[in-house]
């Protein structure tokens, strides 16, 4: 593919549509800039930028759900890309084999998970997206809607009250305490990050920037 085809003057980020070679069904709808199509072309597995963790990303990177591209078609606006793949696994984080399975009228699946990807994502990664999936349901039955609902004030108190009952249970000495007043507080900073659409990878990302380096000079790179 030739990429000066694309036009990267409207963005630096080209929407891609995912389609299954064998089946044809749309498997997911992503971004790619131009190192990552760069990879995709060399490689012939799919590869994104991720505007919530604002990273390069190889499809398949946690759960081996690798996508192996057979075409590439830019539509006529040379502005989209279709890939034609074949997937390995499933393409979507929740187990199911497609992100496109809510029906907008009625606001239920139409689809159910094929596999479990608890363990695959990691709890942290699962919570997170379940949150965010919160974010339209009814606030009367979930509490993490109600929560969303709310908006900062409320979301932070229950943040600074989390912090304070495990200050608490630290300062008692109660493993037990400590271990559940702390899960309280990893939900509700997770609550307080969705509502934001701050994915932890990005948290995870600041850690490891920080990873090495002095605690007094992490200190003084933010001061300067």
């Amino acid at each position: 593919m030739n990429l000066d085809l694309i036009d990267w003057q409207k963005s630096e980020l080209l929407p891609v549509i995912v389609q299954d070679s064998t089946t044809l069904e749309v498997l997911m709808m992503a971004y790619m800039n131009r190192e990552a199509l760069e990879l995709s072309l060399s490689t012939r597995i799919a590869h994104y930028y991720s505007r919530s963790k604002k990273r390069l990303w190889k499809k398949g990177e946690s759960s081996g759900h690798l996508q192996h591209i057979e075409q590439f078609l830019l539509d006529c606006d040379n502005d989209t890309l279709l890939l034609i793949v074949r997937q390995e696994g499933v393409a979507c984080h929740t187990g199911r084999k497609s992100c496109f399975f809510t029906n907008i009228e009625s606001g239920e699946a139409i689809s159910r998970p094929l596999i479990d990807t608890a363990a695959t994502y990691g709890i942290i990664d699962e919570l997170y997206h379940t949150i965010l999936s919160r974010k339209n349901a009814d606030p009367s039955t979930s509490w993490t809607a109600k929560l969303l609902s709310k908006g900062d004030n409320t979301i932070l108190k229950k943040v600074v009250e989390e912090a304070g009952e495990f200050s608490f249970a630290i300062k008692d000495g109660n493993e037990d305490e400590i271990i559940y007043e702390c899960a309280d507080l990893v939900y509700h900073v997770l609550v307080a990050l969705g509502h934001k659409n701050i994915s932890p990878d990005r948290i995870k990302q600041e850690l490891a920037r920080r990873f090495g380096m002095s605690g007094i000079a992490e200190k003084n790179s933010r001061e300067q």
